[in-house]
């Protein structure tokens, strides 16, 4: 990839290896002022290498680099980041008050006053029933997750990974944390960068700026999402022609009333002669695409 950005992380022959898998990443970097949605199916490594940019996961081989500093461990570094991830990081037993009040010791960034704000706004606590009280223990998957948005969001960052953020949330706050993201993006002036996992590409897409699609705990695409649509061609068309352009299809799905497929947009030349409508593709597409051509599952076309 060309280096025409700057970037809030960068990293090199990232290696992590497990009984039967084996995360191998030579060059990796996240352009600083963005939103990076890291896709992939179940097993990809997505978690993974997440882990091991949030320093959850130190057990592994190469070298990371944040906000083009080497020393991933200094403490002003780890202010700077904040992290959300599946399960709960906060003690089941701790209210959602003390959730507020321990952030603001471990945090200096950390404002309680807007904590509480935006807890509220999610609906997290509702104060004529004294929902500051309640404990992480009895808060819904939907909620333990919103609290931990609202964690992060009440802190001073630069760069946010969040590891499935939309996954446990109702469809009304999966457009609500877009719109969060966005507002943080925007906030930034080109200062703060989000990097999330998300098996939900279609909920995401429209706060997606740069896209990593991984499989088998390799990068086996990666682009700002207007050069993938410009790199992928959606095409339609008879049956017949599908049987024709074979070998220059990505991907393809059949039916008795015709086919829809991919391919690269340098091939497009090469149809000439079929009767084929084109189509622009969501990022959605492109990355169903691009898992189907690189995944050992053996799926019906």
């Amino acid at each position: 990839m060309e280096n025409n950005y700057t970037y809030a992380i960068e990293a090199k022959n990232l290696v992590k290896k497990y009984k039967g898998f084996e995360l191998n990443i030579p060059d990796f970097e996240i352009p600083k002022g963005f939103t990076t949605a890291l896709i992939g199916e179940n097993g990809a490594g997505k978690t993974t290498l997440l882990n091991m940019l949030a320093g959850l996961k130190l057990d592994y081989k190469g070298n990371i680099r944040f906000f083009d500093t080497n020393d991933a461990a200094d403490e002003t570094v780890k202010e700077r980041i904040g992290y959300t991830g599946p399960g709960c990081y906060f003690l089941p037993q701790w209210t959602i008050r003390q959730v507020g009040e321990i952030s603001e010791l471990l945090f200096d960034g950390f404002d309680k006053t807007r904590y509480e704000e935006i807890c509220g706004e999610l609906g997290i606590t509702k104060e004529k029933l004294g929902g500051k009280g309640k404990k992480v223990s009895d808060l819904s998957d939907g909620n333990r997750m919103k609290l931990m948005i609202a964690g992060v969001l009440a802190r001073e960052t630069q760069l946010l990974i969040m590891d499935e953020p939309a996954s446990p949330l109702d469809p009304l706050m999966r457009d609500e944390l877009c719109n969060r993201i966005r507002a943080y993006i925007e906030q930034g002036n080109g200062d703060k960068t989000v990097l999330c996992s998300t098996h939900n590409i279609a909920d995401m897409e429209n706060v997606t700026d740069y896209a990593i699609i991984m499989e088998h705990g390799k990068i086996v695409e990666e682009g700002f999402v207007e050069d993938l649509k410009e790199k992928y061609i959606l095409i339609k068309g008879d049956v017949q022609d599908a049987d024709k352009i074979q070998e220059y299809l990505y991907d393809c799905n059949k039916s008795s009333y015709g086919f829809e497929g991919m391919i690269l947009s340098e091939n497009l030349d090469k149809l000439a002669g079929t009767d084929i409508s084109t189509e622009t593709p969501t990022l959605s597409q492109i990355s169903v695409a691009v898992m189907r051509a690189n995944t050992d599952l053996k799926l019906k076309r």
